[in-house]
């Protein structure tokens, strides 16, 4: 038996969700398999199921596509440094403190 993966993203997983059912693996066993491969990190059944019926249903793409109101973050070394300072500054400072002082602004 093959050594379990220590590390792996959800679009290595999408992609042998999406092999396995082309083969017409049902989504309990593909579940099954992936526990035993990705233990902890293993996607739940739900989104298996929710994957396997994507792929069904002609959709080929392995990358979660992003939802309406989902944030859209970008952590910089600049951020975090323009961060750090403010909050060596003042460390009683709050995140709400700072965005109403425009101290701190996400783009």
């Amino acid at each position: 038996m093959a050594a379990p993966l220590a590390t792996c993203t959800n679009e290595e997983q999408s992609s042998v969700i999406r092999f396995l059912s082309s083969e017409g693996v049902k989504p309990i066993e593909i579940h099954r398999r992936k526990e035993v491969q990705y233990g902890d990190a293993c996607l739940s059944l739900q989104q298996v199921y929710e994957w396997t019926r994507k792929f069904m249903n002609g959709i080929s793409s392995v990358t979660d596509s992003s939802r309406p109101g989902q944030a859209h973050r970008v952590v910089t070394s600049e951020a975090i440094a323009a961060v750090e300072a403010i909050v060596k500054e003042n460390g009683r400072v709050t995140v709400n403190e700072m965005e109403r002082n425009g101290d701190y602004i996400e783009k």
